[in-house]
């Protein structure tokens, strides 16, 4: 059976960072701010593109901890003189003792710049479009906090689309876990075998494969960084806009 043959399903769950919306600069912009606000060495540092790639898609918790975590290691490994001193322990412990502080100044500035920074991937309009002209319905589900990913996707131009938009706060546990997965199909009135999930990272995967829901795999991306094809999936898709090609 085609995997994309869209006649097998009543509906579609569609991550979105890194699915639907670039959002690195964003998150870049917001982090580096974050990190301007925090006593040295913080300060100093600054994330890129391709090492925020690596963090996100588990939640601004995990995002930030590991930001955190990465720049104290690195300050740790440079400062050979702290590491072997009789501070390194104190130091190692900054990100938890910083954590309150940088998640307060994470959220003021994240919420400051969301979607400033950001782009649609090209074919998502289309391959929305599609999607709902043939009866699917949809729902956007994201570890990113609900509230900013319904502000993103106002900004975006993209709310009208989803019946339902559920972010990482809306259950008691985040994607890999299914639960979120499970509980937006309650939401639709969907049977998880009969709900297309489309992402674009390993966390998605993980999540279809328990939930027992087909899995659409973008593969423009972010994956923690690692190869897409290398994860599970029923199909590949390198643009949204590709599920208007004729079907086989």
């Amino acid at each position: 059976m085609n995997p994309l043959d869209l006649n097998r399903f009543d509906a579609a769950i569609v991550d979105l960072d890194g699915t639907m919306v670039d959002t690195l600069d964003d998150f870049c912009v917001a982090l580096n701010r974050m990190l301007g606000d925090l006593p040295a060495p913080f300060a100093s540092h600054q994330v890129d593109r391709a090492t925020v790639a690596q963090l996100v898609g588990k939640g601004s918790e995990h995002l930030l901890k590991s930001v955190l975590d990465l720049v104290s290691s690195a300050s740790l490994a440079i400062d050979s003189e702290a590491s072997r001193g009789s501070t390194a322990g104190n130091e190692a412990d900054l990100p938890d003792l910083l954590y309150p502080q940088a998640w307060a100044s994470y959220q003021r500035h994240y919420r400051a710049v969301n979607g400033q920074y950001a782009r649609i991937f090209p074919g998502v309009e289309g391959g929305l479009q599609y999607l709902q002209a043939r009866g699917l319905k949809l729902a956007c589900l994201t570890n990113k906090p609900t509230a900013f990913a319904q502000a993103l996707l106002q900004a975006k131009g993209l709310d009208g689309f989803f019946d339902f938009t559920f972010g990482g706060d809306a259950f008691e546990r985040k994607k890999p876990d299914p639960l979120p997965l499970l509980a937006t199909c309650a939401a639709l009135g969907t049977a998880p075998q009969r709900t297309l999930m489309i992402g674009d990272s390993s966390n998605d995967a993980r999540a279809a494969h328990a939930a027992g829901c087909p899995l659409l795999l973008v593969t423009y991306g972010y994956n923690h960084g690692e190869p897409i094809r290398a994860v599970k999936a029923d199909a590949y898709i390198d643009s949204l806009q590709q599920l208007m090609a004729p079907e086989s």
